[in-house]
């Protein structure tokens, strides 16, 4: 099989050869420059900087050396314009704190503070509000601190439309030239499956509310004032959200015609809604504020393209999932198993022909980066036998692959999912 074609099957959930696999597709499926240029120099391959393609994160590029030496199936559509909304083009060399060299957009602009703090601009704008920052040492970006609305003010103080109509735009001329470029670059000349990273539909991701791209974000903006709020002005959540979906539709068909049905799989949120314990919020706030947008957002997709719809959500998620169904999600993303809840054998027998499991296939909390290598292939062993059966499996780690994880543990685990001896059992 193509890797093409192993994608299609495994969204179909038919049987494969082997499961498809994943590695740097998307914003939670890729893998830390740091790491990323320890592993391609553990597998011998050229040594040079990494192109930080999701700087939030601070992922690297997976460039088609390495793709080909893991046989990796799956490959990403990106957006020109990344998470601080500056455009990945016109490389300059730049250092991270561990010594790693890597390549940064031209825009990316930042000021270091007497403790080695770093405090990035939106936009590469010096004039703007400071929107993430990373302390000395640190491997990515958090969100600064972007205050604008005081909760102590009444809500007819509360404007919605007018706080967010910078965070959410209609796609230009020039994005869907763009990807229309791409769309064919990567469709004629290779033969990877391909996720086209649209995006625009994470309703409520709390790393979206601050506004990392807006250089002077308006409305409530803290994280747990947002959250709150889901419970004090539900309406002004509701209004943002049909705001956004709107914004969300009209794109979707500016997409549509850009890259047509070259694109296998349509990424659409990586909203949490699931910490480790249990969920962020009540099953009714999730009914009423988010699910009737999504299933409209997911109904366009189906009826008008074959494309899957991929959702990413952290956590102990497994009382939503008959909701996640409902509403149209197709790709499931991680599968956090080290939640409360997240029993893998029930979700496999209970939700395997409803959703395509995407990751999940180790731990990245504790197996992956503190493991032995046979520990690493014992668990992607286990994990390929279950979830892989029957097909409905796309192989990748439990979100992306950070800091320091051990390159020998990278290696144990590609070896294993190729050579997945629980997976022949079942073909």
């Amino acid at each position: 099989m193509t890797s093409r074609e192993r994608l299609i099957a495994a969204l179909n959930h038919q049987q494969t050869d082997r499961p498809p696999i994943d590695l740097g597709a998307t914003g939670q499926t890729g893998i830390n420059a740091s790491t990323l240029y320890r592993l391609r120099k553990e597998l011998g391959l050229k040594e040079q900087r990494i192109r930080v393609i999701e700087p939030a994160q601070m992922l690297g590029e997976v460039e088609d050396d390495l793709l080909k030496a893991l046989q990796v199936d799956v490959i990403g559509l990106w957006n020109k314009v990344n998470f601080y909304g500056y455009k990945n083009e016109n490389w300059k060399p730049w250092e991270m704190d561990d010594g790693t060299p890597v390549w940064m957009g031209a825009d990316f602009a930042y000021d270091e503070d007497e403790k080695g703090t770093k405090w990035l601009y939106p936009q590469g704008d010096r004039t703007a509000q400071y929107s993430a920052m990373m302390p000395k040492g640190g491997s990515f970006f958090d969100g600064a601190p972007r205050e604008a609305f005081d909760m102590e003010l009444e809500e007819e103080d509360l404007t919605p439309l007018e706080d967010f109509k910078d965070d959410f735009q209609i796609a230009s001329e020039e994005d869907a030239r763009y990807w229309e470029h791409q769309s064919l670059e990567l469709y004629q000349n290779t033969e990877y499956g391909i996720v086209g990273l649209l995006g625009g539909a994470g309703l409520g991701d709390v790393a979206i509310v601050p506004g990392p791209s807006s250089k002077h974000p308006k409305g409530i903006r803290r994280v747990d004032d947002w959250l709150l709020a889901h419970i004090l002005y539900p309406d002004y959540i509701r209004e943002i959200f049909r705001y956004q979906t709107d914004i969300m539709l009209k794109n979707l068909e500016i997409y549509r015609q850009a890259v047509g049905e070259r694109i296998q799989v349509i990424w659409i949120s990586g909203t949490d809604f699931g910490n480790q314990k249990d969920l962020m919020l009540g099953k009714d706030l999730f009914r009423s504020l988010y699910k009737p947008f999504y299933k409209e957002i997911n109904d366009w997709v189906h009826k008008h393209t074959n494309w899957k719809t991929f959702y990413h959500t952290c956590g102990a998620v497994y009382d939503l999932l008959d909701d996640f169904s409902e509403m149209g999600m197709d790709c499931l993303n991680p599968l956090q198993l080290s939640a409360n809840g997240m029993d893998m054998r029930k979700i496999k027998e209970t939700y395997g022909s409803r959703f395509t499991f995407w990751g999940g296939g180790v731990d990245t909390q504790n197996t992956l980066p503190f493991g032995t290598p046979k520990e690493v292939q014992q668990q992607v062993r286990e994990r390929i036998d279950v979830l892989g059966k029957d097909g409905g499996f796309v192989f990748n780690t439990i979100h992306n692959i950070v800091a320091n994880v051990p390159a020998e543990n990278l290696t144990a685990m590609y070896k294993e999912a190729l050579q997945c001896p629980g997976y022949s059992r079942q073909t």
